[in-house]
């Protein structure tokens, strides 16, 4: 069941705010959505974002400037939490890169995690509460994120072709298993076993795939980024893309950094890319 928190007029449409409890969490979670006008009259194509580290449901509707875009095509826009809240765990609030606000879109297999952190199980749960609840149609959803959101998006998607019928990212942690950031988070949710992190890397997912978005994927990566050099790795995915026979749009961007600068910037050719696939 959907509690309503807030309400807002926004662009002839209506962004909300709601709380409800997850099955997969075992915890009150929160998430954004925006209706566009049209969704009173009926189901509209929707677009899933995830968010990165230390974000939550508010970050990317008050920051990406989207509604706009989202409004002018008839599209809902839906952004959950970044990790379970309130779990109560010992130390899940002591770093800004693992724990509370950095769920990493993996569902936990280790003490004390796994009961709460099932992120990429909440996805789902979401996606299958919301098609049931508001007016979006369950075939016209796509997924986009940023960072460590961009490493979930093209992670649910790879997964899910059946669920995303398009993907795009900002920024991604797009080679987690080589990087400090996903190996923090995967050796403490996932464990030691390092084949068990397969599952949740987009390259080594697309390097066994054939070419699941024939559309084609857009990804778009700042120069300016301080985390290009060790913690994102977009030629990983580009590499493993180009194996897999899988169109990818990779753009490059001179002076542009990891912020919302730069999402805001290049928002629009998501939004219309996202658009275009789903009709």
């Amino acid at each position: 069941m959907l509690e309503l928190i807030s309400e807002h007029a926004c662009f002839g449409g209506s962004q909300r705010f709601y709380r409800h409890q997850s099955q997969s969490t075992g915890l009150p979670m929160r998430f954004s959505v925006f209706l566009p006008a049209g969704a009173a009259d009926g189901k509209c194509p929707a677009l899933f974002y995830l968010a990165g580290l230390t974000c939550n449901e508010e970050t990317f509707m008050t920051k990406g400037g989207a509604q706009r875009v989202a409004a002018r095509e008839g599209m809902i826009l839906v952004a959950p939490d970044t990790s379970p809240r309130g779990a109560g765990i010992a130390g899940e609030s002591d770093a800004w890169d693992f724990g509370a606000g950095a769920g990493f879109y993996v569902d936990a297999t280790q003490e004390p995690w796994r009961g709460n952190y099932r992120m990429y199980s909440y996805i789902l749960e979401l996606r299958a509460l919301l098609v049931a609840e508001l007016p979006l149609d369950a075939a016209r959803i796509g997924i986009f994120g940023h960072s460590m959101g961009g490493h979930g998006a093209l992670v649910l998607a790879l997964r899910n072709p059946e669920l995303f019928r398009s993907v795009s990212a900002f920024a991604p942690i797009a080679a987690p298993s080589r990087c400090p950031w996903g190996q923090k988070a995967f050796s403490g949710y996932l464990g030691a076993d390092e084949s068990t992190w397969r599952a949740y890397d987009a390259s080594e997912l697309m390097a066994q795939a054939s070419a699941p978005f024939p559309n084609g994927i857009l990804v778009d990566q700042g120069l300016a980024d301080k985390f290009l050099g060790d913690q994102l790795y977009p030629e990983a995915f580009e590499a493993a893309c180009r194996h897999a026979g899988q169109a990818l749009e990779l753009r490059r961007h001179a002076g542009y950094d990891h912020g919302y600068y730069f999402i805001s910037t290049f928002m629009e050719d998501h939004m219309n890319f996202h658009s275009a696939n789903l009709g």
